[in-house]
């Protein structure tokens, strides 16, 4: 019942149209036999999603958009139970009609921690932010092998490579200053393995692999605050109920996770960035953070200067430090 969505102009004519989704959803529910549930459609999000009654999350994926669908369903059931935190359990997943595909899950307990977060005190904030960084060590610490099949990007240097190629024009679309725009190849120039030339033969790949390359990690690569869910515990204090949202997932470096941390989590506070690092085991160093947000797949550095505190100087080594340093 759900039209083909295999261009932007179909996507926005048809996946924001309740008149139309609600229809498709419920007769797939109907096929996955839950039929006659209250559905009701989450706001947020790329894609649409359904909470189905109380206690299931429907996650449609357009043609589009259909091998996020496989990604999703092959992540949550790869990290379900192996987290500190609890992921959604999949019930069932696979092709609809029309090029669309589905994840139908569990629903878990608590909020948006990005729309709780005003509400929870400071210790509370403090020990959520350390839970978040467990999580995250527990998450980059699993074998990702099983998942290498149906992951990205494959070669993570080359990947690094396309987007440094891209990173100047990618800013420039998004309508970033000149003067930030002139710093971008000289601060990625000096700053180590985040996207060198991308190697001309795989004997040349594997020369490059222990400098370039590094320990290589199943990543989240939005882990932020919207995507973690929280609530109050019985005796009154803020706990993490739930991680989700995994259609982006890739295997990576695990500092391209950091990106959002200090973008999302953390929000440019040198103390609960010190915090996360200490409950993850690890930092970075902040260059190599900016660096990797210049590189993120959906980088937009003009939205970042104006949610984010500036730096005291309008340069990218100040930048750096002042969203991604620990104090």
């Amino acid at each position: 019942m759900l039209p083909p969505v295999r261009t932007d102009e179909e996507w926005d004519a048809i996946v924001p149209d309740e008149a139309v989704m609600r229809p498709g959803a419920a007769d797939l529910c109907a096929r996955l036999g839950v039929a006659g549930v209250p559905l009701t459609r989450f706001r947020e999000g790329s894609q649409p999603v359904y909470a189905v009654g109380d206690d299931l999350v429907l996650k449609l994926f357009p043609a589009a958009a259909a091998d996020d669908g496989v990604t999703e369903a092959r992540v949550l059931a790869h990290v379900h139970g192996r987290l500190p935190v609890a992921t959604p359990r999949v019930h069932s997943w696979g092709a609809y009609e029309n090029g669309w595909r589905y994840v139908l899950m569990s629903q878990l307990p608590g909020e948006s921690l990005h729309h709780a977060w005003p509400r929870v005190p400071g210790a509370d904030r403090e020990r959520l932010v350390e839970r978040a960084g467990r999580t995250l060590a527990a998450l980059h610490a699993l074998d990702h092998a099983p998942l290498a099949g149906a992951l990205g990007p494959g070669d993570w240097d080359a990947f690094l490579a396309r987007q440094r190629a891209g990173a100047v024009e990618r800013q420039r679309a998004r309508h970033l200053p000149e003067h930030w725009l002139e710093q971008i190849p000289d601060f990625l120039d000096a700053v180590a393995g985040v996207g060198e030339r991308a190697a001309e033969s795989a004997g040349e790949r594997a020369a490059q692999a222990p400098a370039a390359g590094g320990r290589r990690a199943l990543l989240h690569t939005e882990f932020m605050r919207e995507h973690l869910l929280a609530a109050p515990a019985p005796d009154g204090r803020w706990e993490l109920t739930g991680l989700f949202d995994f259609e982006p997932a890739m295997i990576g470096d695990p500092a391209y996770d950091f990106v959002a941390v200090g973008l999302y989590v953390t929000r440019a506070d040198p103390r609960l960035l010190a915090r996360f690092t200490s409950a993850y085991g690890r930092a970075f160093e902040p260059r190599r953070l900016l660096a990797h947000t210049l590189l993120h797949v959906y980088s937009n550095l003009p939205r970042y200067l104006r949610e984010l505190p500036a730096p005291p100087e309008p340069t990218l080594d100040a930048l750096a430090e002042h969203w991604f340093g620990r104090g």
